[in-house]
């Protein structure tokens, strides 16, 4: 065996079961497509039961095999639902990328109503604390799993106009080194990963915006908004054997962005 095909299979996911939330476009798709392509038999969850159709069908386009399955993270018998489903379709589970969040408020504090605050809280910090939970028996079962969180560098940070969702990917740091602390003796390992400000629909508000825009850039070494696919194989290989001494780590995907 080369040392290509050596190293190269250790970012293999054949036989693989991956389960990623807020997978219909953007950073979630980027990632699904890629454990896809690495082999994984992904379940694209988001949603709506169109979009994730859309979004595994264009899968199944390339050869990749992919199913979608609608699911509210803000919902726990659909959270519950959609684990559930993902067994019965692929017989285990072996990779969640908890992706999907909310931030239905850009503003000053003072303007996140309880609403909004419970919204943000749930989605981003009860529904992935939720679906972990139930998935906890099948991955220890199975010997094992890797579990991704995505956070962002305002959990370690707060950003301007983003106060709860800062404190809510706050918390989604804790919650990965707590479940590292106690899952890694079933050989389950949870990372996170923060990224910086990447193009997509959900942060256009931050890049669209010239002002805002050329805030960023000025802080970013690399001098460039990230593109989803930046994030993809930091994801592949916290997913595969690659990493497997790897668990409650915090990775900055960020162009630099956190070092000034």
């Amino acid at each position: 065996m080369s040392i290509n095909q050596q190293f190269g299979s250790m970012f293999q996911l054949d036989s693989k079961v991956a389960l990623v939330t807020g997978a219909s476009k953007g950073i979630g798709e980027a990632m699904a497509y890629a454990l896809a392509g690495f082999g994984a038999r992904v379940i694209v969850s988001s949603r709506k039961q169109e979009a994730v159709d859309e979004a595994a069908d264009s899968f199944k386009t390339d050869g990749l095999e992919a199913t979608g399955i609608a699911a509210n993270m803000g919902n726990i018998n659909d959270i519950h639902s959609l684990v559930d489903q993902t067994v019965k379709i692929y017989g285990g589970l072996d990779i969640i990328i908890n992706n999907a969040a909310a931030n239905p408020v850009l503003g000053p504090l003072q303007d996140t109503d309880e609403s909004a605050f419970e919204k943000i809280i749930d989605v981003n910090l009860k529904g992935p604390f939720e679906l972990c939970k139930r998935a906890y028996p099948i991955m220890k079962q199975g010997g094992g799993g890797s579990i991704i969180h995505i956070s962002s560098i305002g959990g370690l940070t707060p950003e301007a106009g983003i106060g709860i969702y800062s404190v809510s990917k706050a918390a989604i740091i804790n919650l990965t080194k707590a479940m590292a602390q106690d899952w890694g003796a079933d050989n389950i390992r949870v990372n996170a990963i923060c990224p910086g400000l990447i193009k997509t629909k959900f942060s256009e508000a931050l890049w669209n915006d010239k002002h805002s825009h050329d805030r960023f850039i000025k802080r970013i070494p690399l001098g460039r908004i990230g593109e989803p696919d930046d994030i993809a194989g930091l994801a592949v290989y916290l997913a595969s054997a690659a990493s497997s001494y790897c668990t409650g780590g915090i990775y900055m995907v960020d162009g630099g962005y956190a070092s000034n």
